[in-house]
């Protein structure tokens, strides 16, 4: 069976769902959205940087979805409007058409960490096109799903399963994200986005009720924390530049909490440069994804990913779009609702062996 498939956006996954999309063989590219006139009429091959794919870009939702394609690929940033990005799954899903997203990333899993009344209007729209939403990624996303949930299989005892993103940040260029959400190269003394009350649970407390979810555990609530590091002196990044005194480095731990101790804990350590920070876990090269589990037997798992171009953030943002992508036919055979990564069978590689 043949999918079409809509691409909405063209940004850093976007670019790359498109290639991913042209990758598989049962996917068909019918179509992609993009939010720039100065985009508008070009080849989704071009955009991607990949060859010409003979499909153009365009920015009539309404045309793309009166087009009835099987399933969207929304990869549109939601950090910074969410409420326009909610908006548009209700629209796509109300049409009838089946999504995979990367944002707004509560949705991989909201139950306990946002209010039903946010959700609920997903679910409507869900009901009333039947259709599907399945929102994931590389983390939240897969890091932090099946793949600790996976390897809590061959134990025996669980204490703790921790999660850790262990990255340098400094090739990832993008300055809305780094500066404006995440805060480097702002005063300490500023409380950037991320770090305001409630929301690094908002955005991570999605990964460590899942893991709970999985595990049978019910939480009795998730904490949240956060330290940052000054650069030492200044440096310049691809994004912009990092004065001596701003912020350079982040740790921030979400913990999922029962009987007075975390079970569940996600935790980022987010460097621009590979001498902060030094006592805080190391990866190997510029860093990847982690899994310790404390129990019987303890087990500790890294995952390195490397793109050709030997970019770890590349390969991040491939990564991201290739869990969505490849998850297409699930998604569409799956039932009509707001799926999480539990309902979903293994979600492999199929069609890609060259």
């Amino acid at each position: 069976m043949t999918y079409r498939v809509v691409q909405w956006s063209t940004g850093n996954v976007g670019k790359h769902a498109i290639a991913g999309i042209a990758a598989r063989p049962d996917l068909e590219l019918a179509g992609v959205w993009v939010s720039t006139e100065d985009k508008v009429g070009r080849d989704a091959g071009e955009l991607a940087g990949i060859g010409p794919l003979g499909v153009t870009a365009t920015d009539d939702a309404d045309e793309l979805l009166a087009g009835k394609p099987d399933c969207v690929v929304y990869t549109a940033m939601a950090d910074d409007r969410i409420t326009d990005a909610l908006a548009d799954l209700e629209r796509i899903l109300r049409a009838g058409v089946n999504i995979v997203s990367s944002s707004p990333v509560f949705l991989q899993y909201p139950a306990g960490v946002v209010p039903d009344d946010l959700v609920a209007p997903i679910h409507r729209a869900a009901a009333e096109g039947g259709a599907s939403l399945w929102v994931n990624g590389i983390d939240p996303g897969f890091a932090n799903d099946w793949l600790p949930l996976v390897l809590t299989s061959v134990c025996q005892r669980i204490d703790q399963v921790r999660c850790l993103e262990i990255l340098d940040y400094s090739t990832y260029d993008n300055a809305k994200v780094l500066f404006d959400i995440m805060g480097f190269g702002r005063p300490m003394s500023d409380t950037p986005m991320l770090l305001l009350p409630g929301v690094l649970s908002l955005a991570w407390g999605s990964v460590v009720r899942q893991l709970a979810a999985g595990l049978g555990v019910e939480l009795d609530g998730v904490e949240e924390s956060a330290t940052r590091l000054a650069a030492p002196e200044t440096f310049t990044i691809p994004a912009g530049t990092i004065e001596t005194g701003t912020a350079a480095a982040l740790r921030f731990e979400v913990r999922g909490m029962r009987g007075g101790r975390a079970v569940c804990v996600l935790e980022h350590v987010t460097r621009l440069r590979p001498d902060l920070g030094p006592d805080w876990p190391q990866a190997q090269g510029q860093g990847g994804y982690r899994v310790e589990i404390t129990g019987e037997p303890s087990c500790t798992l890294d995952l390195r990913l490397v793109a050709t171009d030997s970019d770890h953030n590349t390969a991040g943002l491939k990564a991201t779009a290739m869990r969505l992508v490849n998850a297409i036919p699930a998604v569409v055979a799956a039932k009509p609702g707001l799926l999480t990564a539990l309902d979903l069978p293994l979600v492999t590689g199929e069609g890609l062996v060259s």
